[in-house]
């Protein structure tokens, strides 16, 4: 059995992944998940209590062969309305959490010729106003992503997933005017979850660099 680490297993993507992965996968949310999968609780936004639950993980199942970075959160509204503990919130979970996994999972990963699958956005190659917090983040794990391929070619496998809109609790509780629109077409999120499965099945030195999935009438792609 491997194990597969999986930020945001809770919900959305994540619960769609932990979902697919079955026992090989290990949830790190704040909440547990539905599907009762091995998990631990844990803020992603605290790089220590990352590298704690992270730890107690390896010390549970003996390896982790992998890390897929699907936790994420948003604080709507133009930069001036946003108040800046929610503004910086989103930042420390999208892109430190983020960076907290792979960085706590690491020395593991790189044992076993693990691999990294990180979950930017299409908002993070493309702008959009009222987002600055979000667009930041992913913008941050677009960078992140490809620097930490070039640093780890040969020895950890990393692959960027870029995913549009997808049918998740993402949009409840925003004001009207931040929810897709009824008739949007977003993807079912066990579709991205496949194309996570497929990046992580891959053999040691074959290399998906970069994927984009997004519903054929993304409007925020290309």
């Amino acid at each position: 059995m491997r194990t597969v680490l999986v930020s945001g297993g809770a919900s959305g993507l994540g619960a769609a992944i932990v979902q697919r992965l079955g026992g090989d996968a290990v949830s790190l949310d704040l909440r547990p998940p539905a599907s009762g999968c091995d998990h631990e609780l844990v803020d992603l936004a605290d790089a220590d209590a990352v590298e704690a639950a992270v730890g107690r993980v390896l010390a549970r199942r003996g390896s982790i062969d992998a890390v897929v970075t699907a936790a994420g959160t948003d604080a709507c509204g133009s930069l001036a309305e946003v108040p800046r503990e929610r503004w910086e919130h989103v930042i420390a979970v999208n892109l430190l959490g983020t960076v907290a996994v792979v960085r706590a999972a690491l020395p593991e990963l790189e044992r076993r010729r693990g691999r990294v699958v990180t979950v930017a956005s299409t908002l993070g190659l493309r702008a959009l106003p009222d987002a600055t917090a979000y667009c930041a983040s992913k913008f941050g794990v677009v960078g992140f992503t490809r620097a930490l391929s070039v640093e780890l070619a040969g020895r950890v496998g990393v692959t960027l997933l870029v995913p549009g809109g997808m049918r998740t609790a993402f949009f409840d509780g925003r004001e009207e005017r931040y929810r897709p629109s009824p008739d949007a077409q977003l993807n079912d999120p066990d579709s991205v979850a496949a194309a996570v499965a497929f990046a992580l099945s891959q053999p040691a030195g074959c290399e998906l660099r970069e994927l984009v999935i997004t519903p054929s009438l993304e409007p925020s792609w290309p």
